[in-house]
């Protein structure tokens, strides 16, 4: 599905701000943490107050001081004039190590704070951590090498080094799709965002790394790969801690750590949820916009978060800090609130849907008024295949049963990869019209499944299929039937099948699915028992499987019967009969669970028979069955179909 893109025009504040002392003093006010942090280590006391008398005034100094929605004129400003801006941030850089190093010491080895200190001591380092990804984030944007190692070093003090890489490479690159577990869609709430994310954070970093060297022609173990610095930054830090204090303060210290990954987190979460780049042709998507992230321009919070509200920006150039423009709200989504409230609400996900989905849906108006259904980039199919965009879309459009299958299984949308999917719905292009080339793809749709695709070919493909046992076997054949399934619902949407040719083709795929299985039990047990006689079981399915008009979500109605040889073997054998299907039955597309009409340990030919007969019987009459499988003795198929011939020759059973 091809979408045309008409947004706004981007626009900025006219507001200009210039380059100054004055302008640049507030910059520094991120530095009054770390006297403070000195000052409780030292003296603890009433000095653990400091760092935490300054975090409680940032709601009262953000509402008096406001915002600020001027912005530096990139094009007129010389680098040189940007050098206070700068030194804040390398001074922040510098003195966190520093703060790091000597408030660990007096709070792990000089043993004069007290527990309860030293808790307070180790709350306080959180709070002044947050600001460590915010730092280095900046920095490791630096083409500079001792700017950009130096952001590697200090998120390696937050255990958090491959940031890096997975930010820098992968994030900027994808962001605001599904290929950036880093932009949560619409719906999905932090708590569920964070364990992929996290995964994914060094997962593909490590994967990109990789490809990188591949590129050069490197092994990945390659002294160049960034993981070698990466794992020396932190095995200088969890050294240095574990010196200090032993393995009780390497647990404080994992836990400052973590509380700062988790801010940062949060941080992520907000700035681009719900927020997506619409998919254009050819598997693209748009360019990133402003409208791509969350914007906020609190006076107070620029000054000490080095200008993070400004996000929206920062994927459209990479500039430095004091250079990053406010997009208005005629150009980017305005988040509700100061940043620090808004935190702390995605941590509460109702609270959080609440308020902010409303406004995600009045920016996708106002962005995008030519995308009507926004379900497809939502759903968690395309979170998992963003490539069969179009398809998605598709079966959103059409098909609410297919919407459900795709989202609980992404993985089916894989199977119109297949040829034998793709080649039948593939135009010849030798017509001069569309029509032609449909008909000729319907035409081949129906001579596939109706003639070339039969019974003993389906029990071929899933014979291929390697399996050790009929547990395997069940799941084998349950992804196997899943994905067939899947193919003719799809063509059936498509027109390209009648609902009752889906129908017979439905039918031969659960036919195949529950002989595969049932042989797989078969032999399993082959040594276990030794039958006597003409002893054997036989299988019959009942209702819309032995008429051949199964849907989707068909009840699974077999029976078992059984004769001659040993009772005993043969109700055994019928009891693993049914427990293998109820097996295949569970989270099956095609069929419901097994229903065996009470009878799970089967019945005898003379009991079946006499039920098919006997319409003033105990038992509800069967009106048509199909014998689909056979164990054990060669003769006991052609009685169990002799007794439903039988049947309808009486007339009872019609």
């Amino acid at each position: 599905m091809e979408t045309r893109i008409s947004g706004p025009t981007v626009a900025v504040s006219k507001r200009v701000v210039e380059p100054s002392i004055l302008n640049a003093l507030p910059h520094f006010a991120p530095l009054a943490i770390f006297p403070l942090i000195v000052c409780a280590a030292m003296y603890g006391g009433w000095w653990l107050g400091g760092p935490f008398a300054l975090l409680g005034l940032t709601d009262q100094l953000e509402k008096n001081l406001g915002t600020d929605e001027r912005n530096m004129d990139p094009a007129t400003t010389r680098g040189n004039q940007l050098f206070l801006y700068k030194l804040s941030l390398w001074l922040w850089g510098a003195f966190w190590p520093a703060a790091l190093v000597f408030s660990l010491w007096q709070m792990l080895a000089s043993d004069h704070l007290a527990l309860w200190e030293v808790g307070l001591m180790a709350a306080a380092l959180t709070f002044a951590a947050q600001s460590i990804f915010i730092v280095g984030h900046e920095l490791i944007h630096r083409r500079i090498p001792w700017e950009h190692r130096l952001g590697e070093f200090l998120l390696a003090s937050s255990s958090y080094p491959h940031y890096a890489t997975e930010h820098v490479y992968i994030h900027h690159a994808h962001a605001c799709t599904p290929l950036d577990p880093g932009s949560p869609p619409k719906g999905l709430s932090f708590w569920r965002y964070l364990p992929p994310e996290l995964k994914h954070n060094l997962v593909g970093a490590w994967r990109f790394e990789k490809l990188r060297l591949s590129r050069r022609g490197l092994p990945q173990w390659h002294y160049t790969n960034s993981f070698w610095r990466y794992g020396t930054g932190i095995a200088f830090w969890y050294g240095l801690v574990l010196w200090l204090g032993g393995p009780l303060a390497l647990l404080i210290y994992i836990g400052l750590c973590s509380m700062a990954v988790l801010s940062m987190k949060v941080s992520n979460y907000l700035q681009h949820y719900g927020l997506r780049r619409v998919h254009i042709s050819h598997g693209r998507f748009e360019s990133v916009k402003p409208w791509h992230a969350w914007s906020a321009d609190y006076k107070y919070t620029n000054w000490m978060y080095f200008n993070m509200q400004r996000h929206a920006d920062h994927h459209l150039a990479n500039r430095r800090y004091p250079l990053m423009q406010h997009h208005g709200e005629s150009a980017s989504p305005q988040l509700p609130g100061r940043y620090s409230q808004m935190m702390n609400l995605a941590l509460y996900p109702k609270k959080w849907f609440e308020t902010i989905d409303p406004l995600l849906d009045r920016h996708r108006a106002q962005f995008y008024p030519e995308v009507e259904d926004w379900s497809p980039y939502d759903s968690k199919a395309f979170a998992a295949r963003p490539d069969a965009f179009d398809a998605i879309a598709e079966i959103h459009a059409k098909a609410p049963r297919l919407t459900a299958w795709i989202n609980r299984c992404p993985e089916l949308l894989d199977r119109l990869q297949d040829r034998e999917f793709a080649d039948l719905e593939q135009p010849d292009g030798i017509g001069p019209a569309p029509q032609r080339d449909a008909s000729a793809c319907r035409e081949r749709t129906r001579q596939y499944w109706m003639c070339e695709l039969s019974l003993s070919e389906m029990r071929a493909q899933l014979d291929d299929i390697p399996a050790k046992n009929s547990r395997e076997a069940v799941e084998a054949a349950r992804q196997w039937s899943d994905g067939k399934v899947f193919q003719v619902s799809v063509h059936a949407m498509r027109e390209s099948l009648s609902p009752s040719e889906a129908g017979r083709a439905l039918s031969r795929v659960a036919e195949a699915s529950i002989a595969f299985v049932l042989a797989a039990v078969e032999g399993d047990s082959a040594g276990r028992h030794r039958s006597g006689g003409r002893g054997g079981v036989a299988v019959a399915v009942l209702g819309a499987l032995a008429s051949g008009e199964v849907i989707p979500d068909e009840p699974l109605d077999v029976r078992f019967v059984y004769d001659g040889g040993s009772a005993k073997r043969n109700r055994a054998l019928c009891r693993r009969f049914h427990k293998t299907l109820r097996g295949l039955s569970s989270k099956n597309l095609l069929l419901a669970p097994v229903q065996c009409g009470g009878l799970p340990e089967g019945q005898t030919l003379e009991e079946f028979a006499q039920q098919l007969t006997s319409p003033g019987s105990a038992r509800e009459p069967i009106a048509s069955a199909r014998c689909v499988f056979a164990s054990g003795d060669g003769e006991i198929g052609p009685r169990v179909e002799q007794a439903l011939r039988d049947a309808l020759v009486d007339g009872a059973a019609l």
